[in-house]
C-alpha cells in the first residue's frame, strides 16, 4: 500500500487515535440497551428519520470529538457521514463550540426579525458566492429548495420544474419524485418515492437523465413554455458532471426563460468558498444552501438574483406578485453564529486545499485495500467527497448506480460500521479537516479487515 499523502505534521489537527477498539464486535451496555428500547416504544421504526441500521448494528450518539464519536456504550467510531455533511470540521470543534456558547449568553431565538449574526453571515455568503446579490435564510436545505421552487414559479408565471434523475432535493413533495427509483421508467414521467404525494403533482415535475444534455434538450424544447425551473445537483450526489453539461443547462435555461437553480445544499462551501458554481464556472439564477452554512445547526438559505429574491420582501405584501416566505427559526443566532465560525475556519488559507488532498487519500488508500483484497469495487469521487460501489467503472447517472450491486453495497457497509468506520449505508461519504493521518490510517485498516468478513460471508 502507498504511503498517505498529507500536509506536514504541524498542519494536522489534534492527533485523534483511539483509546478503545473501533466499533461494536457485540458490546452493548445495559443503559445503551434501555435506550433503544425506549426508542422502539415511542418513535416510529425506533428512528429519528428515514434511516435506520439493523437490530445488531442500531446504536445511540453519545458525543463526538473531532473526525471520531462514541455511542452510549462507549464504542468508537471513525466517522464520514459527519451528520450528514454539515460538520466539514469535525464534531465540536473549538471555534464553533464557543460561538455558540458566547451567542446563547445573548440570546437563542427572536423569531424571524433581524439579528447581528444573521446580518453579518448574509454579508459572508454574499462576498463568495458568485449568484448571491441577494438572499434569505432557511433553516433546511429541504426548505431552501421548496421556497427557491416557489420564487422560480411566481417569476416566471409557470408551473413545471425539471429535475433529474437519482438527484436528492430534500423531502417535500415536489422533491420526493425519481430520488431513488425502483425500476426504470420513460423520461420524463417520474416515479413517487414515498406515499402521500398527490398525482396532481406528479403532473408538475419533469425528469431528465443527468448528464444528458441532448435528452434534457428535447424534454425543454417540448415543454419549454410550462417550465419555471430546472432544479440541478451541480454534482449529482457523488456523480461528476460531464465536460460541458452544466454549461449546456445554463445555455438552455437562458435561451428559453427558465430559472436554473443549482441545488449547493452539498457542495455549497464544500467545493470551495464560492461553492460549486465558482468551482465548474457557471452562475446560476437561484441556489439554495444548507449543512456547512450551519456548522452543525439548523440552518439554511436561498440565494440569487435580486430580481426574484425580491419577490418575498415582506413590504410587498397584499400584491399578487408577492412571495411568502418565513420560518419561526429563520436566521436563527445561534445557527448564524455557529455559520460564522465554521465559514471563518474555512476562509483560512489552505483548508480547501487541504480538504481535497485528504479526500484523495481516503480514495486511494481505499481503492488500494479493495484491489489486494480482490473485492468486486471501486472507491471514486470528487472534491471532498468519496463511495465506494460494486461495479467497474464510475457512474455517470442515475442509471449507472443502479446497474451497480447495490445489495453487496449494503453488506459491506455494514461491515464497515461493524468495524468501526461510520457511513450512511449506501451513500457518499464525507471528510472533514479533522481526519487525521492516523484517522487514515486506521480506516484503511478497518476496510481490509471489512474486506476479509465480507469475502469470508460471501
Amino acid at each position: 500500500m502507498s504511503e498517505i499523502t498529507l500536509p506536514t505534521a504541524a498542519q494536522e489537527p489534534a492527533v485523534n487515535r483511539r483509546s478503545v477498539p473501533l466499533g461494536r464486535n457485540g458490546r452493548t451496555s445495559e443503559r445503551e440497551a434501555g435506550q433503544l428500547a425506549l426508542a422502539y416504544e415511542l418513535l416510529p421504526g425506533g428512528a429519528l428519520g428515514g434511516n435506520a441500521l439493523p437490530d445488531d448494528l442500531r446504536f445511540v450518539f453519545h458525543h463526538g470529538n473531532g473526525a471520531r464519536f462514541r455511542d452510549t456504550t462507549g464504542n468508537e467510531y471513525i466517522d464520514y457521514c459527519l451528520g450528514s455533511g454539515p460538520l466539514v470540521l469535525g464534531h465540536a470543534h473549538p471555534a464553533v463550540v464557543q460561538a455558540v456558547i458566547d451567542q446563547a449568553r445573548r440570546g437563542t431565538h427572536f423569531f424571524a426579525y433581524l439579528n447581528e449574526p444573521a446580518v453579518r453571515l448574509a454579508k459572508v455568503i454574499a462576498d463568495h458566492l458568485p449568484c448571491a446579490e441577494k438572499l434569505r435564510f432557511t433553516t433546511s436545505g429541504s426548505d431552501s429548495t421548496f421556497h427557491a421552487i416557489r420564487l422560480a414559479r411566481a417569476f416566471t408565471g409557470r408551473d413545471k420544474i425539471l429535475k433529474f434523475e437519482g438527484a436528492y432535493h430534500g423531502h417535500h413533495d415536489y422533491a420526493q419524485l425519481s430520488t431513488s427509483p425502483k425500476r426504470v421508467a420513460e423520461f420524463p414521467a417520474p416515479q413517487p418515492d414515498t406515499s402521500g404525494i398527490p398525482a396532481d403533482v406528479r403532473e408538475l415535475m419533469l425528469v431528465a437523465p443527468y448528464n444528458d444534455l441532448e435528452t434534457t434538450r428535447g424534454i425543454v424544447e417540448a415543454h419549454a413554455g410550462e417550465i419555471a425551473a430546472i432544479i440541478v445537483e451541480p454534482v449529482q450526489r457523488i456523480i461528476a458532471p460531464v465536460d460541458g453539461f452544466l454549461e449546456g443547462l445554463r445555455a438552455l435555461t437562458e435561451a428559453h426563460g427558465i430559472v436554473l437553480i443549482f441545488d449547493e445544499v452539498v457542495t455549497g462551501f464544500r467545493f470551495g468558498m464560492g461553492g460549486a458554481q465558482a468551482h465548474f464556472g457557471i452562475t446560476p439564477d437561484l441556489c439554495t444552501l444548507g449543512k456547512i452554512i450551519g456548522g452543525g445547526t439548523p440552518l439554511g438559505a436561498v440565494a440569487g438574483r435580486a430580481d426574484i429574491l425580491d419577490q418575498c420582501d415582506p413590504r410587498q405584501k397584499g400584491d399578487p406578485a408577492y412571495v411568502y416566505q418565513n420560518g419561526t427559526l429563520n436566521g436563527n443566532p445561534l445557527g448564524a453564529a455557529a455559520a460564522l465560525a465554521t465559514l471563518a475556519e474555512l476562509e483560512k488559507p489552505g483548508a480547501f486545499d487541504r480538504l481535497f488532498e485528504i479526500a484523495a487519500a481516503v480514495r486511494s488508500g481505499i481503492g488500494e485495500v479493495l484491489a489486494a483484497n480482490r473485492m468486486p469495487a471501486i472507491c471514486f469521487g470528487t472534491g471532498p467527497m468519496w463511495h465506494i460501489l460494486f461495479t467497474d467503472r464510475e457512474p455517470r447517472n442515475h442509471r449507472d448506480v443502479m446497474a451497480a450491486d447495490g445489495k453487496a453495497l449494503i453488506r459491506f457497509d455494514y461491515e464497515l460500521i461493524r468495524n468501526g468506520i461510520f457511513v450512511l449505508p449506501g451513500n457518499r461519504r464525507f471528510v472533514s479537516l479533522a481526519h487525521s493521518r492516523g484517522d487514515i490510517e486506521d480506516t484503511l485498516a478497518a476496510v481490509d479487515r471489512a474486506c476479509r468478513r465480507f469475502t469470508l460471508a460471501a
